[in-house]
């Protein structure tokens, strides 16, 4: 129990605060925490409900878009891989999944300096900037003709794409409470399983088209959503800012309500934006947090990626004798149960600001799933299972990514642990 000399000084900060004024308290690197990393700091519950609307309103929208897009134009492959692509490509044993693995390597090697370089440009530009040059790669996609063309292309794709779901979650943490991040994060990574059923309905009703300028079939349905992500990106360069000094959106106060709010949480730091430094992000890298977290992360994606790839080919082998586009309207509803799950966890993670009790809860989902896959050849069955592992296995992306981000202190530190926790998540994708 803190003693009456452990709390005076926390009146006496409060007070400060008081008298200061956000800015004020913002620029001195005032910080009002218990031993324990606590914010004992109180702001005005009215100010920071509209602060909150504001930032989810003109923030969370774009980059949950933009990750929409950068999901399907990643998985849209087995939509393509149902329309003809194989066979158009050539591929033969094992060729589909060295394209899946193509893609991988470099979205794995790329994670941690993709973030680096996301803090150094600021994500403000950064993220519309890589948003663009996926969409570019999907765009030629369309019209690769061989498995060495097509490999190259998938390795562009992850170059642009390790940067998307690390510095979202960096530039997240520079505007909202650790209370707040799981939910947000949330509110982008649901487009992860909202991806696979929207992109199920697009590439359904894409391939109603005879054409598409030249393009037909398969080669459509990268061309079409490519463009959409190159025209979400643009509008992006305008909509995204780095920070919350220059939100042209936001009034003074709550520039510095917003500057304080991070600030006053982060233990030890007297910047909430610092320059690069080496010993921080190693920290970072190597926090025990940052590791243990990364390990459940990686165990996770296997089931997600797997979910994401192959989840038409699932569908077809339980409903071979339905058309193409009945098929890929079948991967539609488990990825709405997963959407739900996503949110549902999260949310229960703000309201208790707990998160560890909701990994344990999400995991029984997805073994009691794979356990009714594997023991029955029944198609019904089958299928009513791939709802169980999405509605497990997609809440944990949010979490994860919080857990990290609210135990990193520092920015620098931060930025580099978030990069490590998806890259050696995504090293389950190479399953």
């Amino acid at each position: 129990m803190a003693s009456a000399m452990d709390d005076k000084p926390a009146v006496q900060h409060h007070e400060t605060m008081k008298d200061e004024g956000f800015h004020d308290a913002a620029e001195r690197g005032h910080l009002a925490t218990d031993r324990y990393g606590n914010a004992l700091v109180t702001f005005d519950p009215k100010a920071e409900a509209r602060l909150r609307w504001k930032l989810d309103l003109y923030i969370v929208p774009t980059v949950a878009l933009l990750y929409l897009f950068c999901f399907i134009d990643r998985a849209n492959i087995g939509n393509a891989r149902l329309a003809g692509l194989e066979k158009d490509l050539g591929l033969e044993g094992y060729d589909y999944n060295r394209l899946l693995t193509v893609f991988y390597i470099s979205y794995i090697i790329f994670e941690i300096p993709s973030n680096m370089c996301c803090k150094w440009v600021g994500p403000g530009w950064f993220i519309p900037g890589i948003s663009l040059g996926f969409g570019i790669c999907s765009v030629c996609t369309a019209f690769v003709d061989n498995i060495h063309s097509a490999s190259g292309v998938r390795f562009l794709l992850g170059v642009f794409e390790a940067g998307m779901l690390p510095g979202i979650a960096y530039y997240l943490s520079r505007w909202y409470r650790r209370s707040e991040l799981a939910f947000r994060l949330s509110l982008y990574i649901v487009m992860a399983p909202l991806a696979g059923a929207f992109g199920g309905l697009l590439a359904s009703a894409i391939l109603k088209l005879d054409h598409f300028g030249g393009l037909h079939q398969w080669r459509m349905i990268f061309a079409i959503e490519g463009i959409i992500t190159i025209g979400l990106s643009l509008i992006s360069f305008v909509t995204l800012t780095d920070r919350p000094e220059t939100a042209r959106w936001l009034t003074q106060e709550e520039k510095d309500l917003a500057i304080a709010r991070v600030k006053s949480e982060r233990v030890g730091a007297t910047e909430v934006l610092e320059k690069m430094d080496t010993k921080k992000i190693l920290r970072g890298i190597f926090s025990p947090v940052t590791l243990s977290t990364s390990f459940i992360f990686l165990l996770n994606n296997i089931t997600v990626q797997g979910l994401a790839f192959f989840l038409p080919t699932i569908v077809k082998t339980i409903y071979p004798l339905d058309s193409v586009i009945s098929q890929q309207l079948h991967t539609v509803p488990p990825y709405i149960v997963g959407a739900f799950f996503t949110l549902f966890f999260p949310f229960l993670s703000w309201r208790f600001d707990k998160r560890n009790v909701f990994f344990i809860c999400s995991a029984p989902f997805m073994m009691v799933g794979y356990i009714m896959f594997l023991a029955t050849d029944a198609a019904r069955v089958r299928y009513g299972a791939t709802f169980l592992i999405a509605s497990g296995a997609f809440s944990f992306g949010a979490l994860c990514n919080a857990q990290v981000s609210a135990n990193v202190v520092s920015d620098s530190a931060r930025s580099a642990a978030i990069g490590t926790n998806v890259m050696l998540g995504n090293i389950g994708g190479l399953n």
